[in-house]
């Protein structure tokens, strides 16, 4: 399993976890999930490539850590 693999796994369950408290938070905090999971998708889709192109991992890494930072939001807001 690769790093990108690992925090794949990581931040889905991060988003599991969250989901349960989402449902009784703001409506901020809804928003903000919304714009999350498009972003999640989008690393999962890039992630996918990310073993044939070379410059990805970066990218990946840094939209895995705004993510990561943005479930840290959520989780402090609710």
């Amino acid at each position: 399993m690769t790093d990108i693999d690992k925090m794949a796994a990581e931040l889905k369950q991060k988003r599991d976890e969250l989901a349960l408290q989402i449902k009784l938070g703001s409506m901020e905090a809804n928003e903000e999930w919304n714009e999350l999971e498009k972003k999640l998708n989008d690393f999962v889709a890039k992630a996918k490539v990310e073993e044939t192109a070379s410059g990805v991992s970066n990218a990946l890494s840094t939209l895995g850590e705004e993510l990561k930072k943005g479930y840290e939001r959520l989780t402090k807001a609710l």
